[in-house]
Parts: C-alpha cells; structure tokens; sequence
C-alpha cells in the first residue's frame, strides 16, 4: 500500500466516522420526537402524508384551513379531525425530522464509498442497508397515517427504529475494528450470555411498552385528559408485568456491572459502557415512577421512550465490542488486508 492511499483511507475514515456518529444523534433525536408525538397524542395532527393538510408548510389558524376541512380530512378519522395547530406543528416537525434523517444516513452512505475495495468495504455495504432501511421507514411512517395509528403498525414502526440504530451503531463501531479486537481477544462467554439477557429483556420491556401505552389511549379517550391521575388505575394487568418487569432488568444489570468490574483485566472502555446501562436502567426506573405517581407527566412519557432505547443502544455498543474479535477479526488479518488492497 502507497503513503498516499494509507493517507486517503485515513482522511476518508475519519469523515466516516464523524458522518456516522451525527447520524446515530440524528436517529436518536427523531426517537424523542416520536416520543413526543405520542405523549402529546399529536401522532394525527397532520391527518395527510406526505402533506400536511394538504401543504407542504402546515396552517397556524383554523381560517387558513378550507371551510369544509373537517368533511375533506374527517372521512378517515370518521368525522373526528379537529385542527390544533400545536399539535400539527409537533408532528409536522417530527417529519421533519424524520426526512434529516434520511439525508443523514445518505450522507453515510456517500461517505462509505471510498471504502468499496478495502478491507473495510463492509461499512459500504452496510451504509446501503441502513439507506434502504430508513426508505422502508419513512414508507411505514405514512401507513402508520393511513392506518390511523394502528398499534401494530406503531409497534412495527419502533422496532424498525430500533434495528437502524444497530445498523447505524454497528457501522461506527466497525469503522474502529483494528482497535476494537484488541480488547477480548479470547472473548468472554459468560459477560457474552449476561449481555444478551439483559438486551433480550430489554427488547421484551419495550414490547410491553408499547401495549402499555395502547391501552393508555383507550383509558385517556375514555377518561379525558383532566383525569391524568386516574389513568394508571385503569390500565390492565399487562402495566403491573411491565412495572414489575423492570426490577428484573435490573438486577441484571447490576449483575453484568458487578462482572466486569470484579475482573481487573477487563478493558477501561467496557467498565464504563456496562456503568452507563445501570445508569440508564435507573433513570428509566425514574420516569415510569414518575409516571405512576405523579399523573403521568408530559415529559416523562417521551423520555422513558429515549431512555429504552438508548438503553438498548449501549447494550448492543457492549455486545460488539465484547464480540469484536470474532466479528471483525476478517478484516483486520494481514492475510485478508493484502489479499483487498493493492
């Protein structure tokens, strides 16, 4: 390899890595905003996609609206379109959001392409995948429209989320292979097992959030907003799993904590990432307190959603690094680096 071409790859990767990382914050922004729209119930405030009644730059006021608005958008919310501009404009953001987004992980896209004929042309490939994936997203965002907020297509539309942000999260923790395999270089089974508990639980506590959060849409439609301290005692057993659920997860992750930091060999970088999701685990036990006890609070609804899969996030961060031996040791073996590049 040239002075010139190691010079090159080096630039490139930098770029690649700066581009991923405000990909991943822009995915996790758009995350909260999703919350947001749900906690605010403002997930039909703009009741046409791509649009937003029917323009690209939504109304402030009602008398900017035709007079016969409610007839022409009611047809599918069966009459029951009312405009509110704050929530028009929450969810209109949110699209917005949402088409950052896009372009962000395009921009990944275009920056892997240096990469197509080295060692490293896994991140080309897998940039493509998170571009498709994110067009299968915004194509499921308007069905989650059209479908009125169906919850299986709210479900769907989260756990799709999710995978991009493994795939976003993996393609910047694939740009550090070299260093990465380094850290376990024989891997470790049981911290292996404790990670995948506690993302296996994790995955089920946020399915179980959802549904929750479904059957807190039939009991507000039912009680009204003025009866926020009312709703919890109405939700059904599934809410009490969920809550209960919780101190399982963590358990877990202090156990996983107590693991890494008993063996004194175990790397700075996994000490700090297994910290952090008891940290989180905590934080997210917070703000479904708050949420039980103090009349679910605004805030604490898109928060708690933040914090699920942010949750989830370090998990999968500590499973790769964890598994980075195995996982990219192809790439980083002279053998393969000769046989890619010139």
């Amino acid at each position: 390899m040239t002075s010139s071409r190691k010079h090159i790859n080096a630039r490139s990767l930098r770029i690649f890595r700066k581009v991923a990382l405000l990909t991943v914050l822009t995915v996790y922004l758009v995350i909260l905003a999703g919350g947001i729209v749900r906690s605010t119930g403002a997930g039909m405030g703009c009741p046409d996609w791509p649009k937003c009644f029917g323009s690209w730059v939504p109304p402030t006021e009602e008398s900017q609206l035709p007079l016969n608005y409610k007839e022409i958008y009611g047809k599918k919310l069966k009459g029951e379109v009312v405009f509110n501009a704050t929530k028009t404009w929450i969810e209109y953001v949110n699209r917005l959001l949402g088409v950052l987004t896009g372009f962000m992980i395009f921009l990944t896209f275009v920056a892997s392409f240096p990469f197509r004929h080295t060692s490293y042309r896994l991140l080309f490939y897998l940039s493509f995948l998170a571009f498709v994936l994110v067009g299968i997203q915004g194509w499921l965002g308007s069905k989650v429209v059209s479908f009125e907020l169906l919850p299986s297509m709210v479900t769907l539309h989260m756990l799709l989320a999710i995978l991009i942000v493994f795939v976003l999260l993996y393609l910047l923790l694939a740009s550090y292979a070299e260093q990465l395999t380094s850290l376990f270089p024989k891997g470790n089974m049981r911290l292996n097992r404790l990670i995948l508990i506690n993302l296996g639980f994790s995955l089920i506590q946020l399915i179980m959030g959802t549904q929750v959060r479904e059957e807190m849409d039939h009991v507000i439609a039912r009680l009204g907003y003025l009866a926020r301290f009312e709703w919890i005692e109405n939700l059904n057993f599934l809410f009490y799993v969920h809550r209960s659920f919780s101190i399982l997860i963590l358990v877990v992750g202090f156990i996983l904590f107590y693991q890494v930091y008993r063996q004194k060999a175990s790397p700075q970088l996994v000490r700090k990432l297994v910290a952090i999701n008891l940290l989180i685990i905590v934080l997210e036990i917070a703000t479904g307190v708050s949420m039980a006890y103090f009349g679910v609070p605004a805030f604490s609804q898109p928060i708690h959603l933040l914090m699920s899969i942010l949750l989830m996030g370090v998990q999968f961060i500590v499973w790769v690094v964890v598994n980075a031996e195995w996982l990219f040791k192809k790439w980083t073996s002279p053998k393969y680096l000769q046989s890619v590049i010139p």
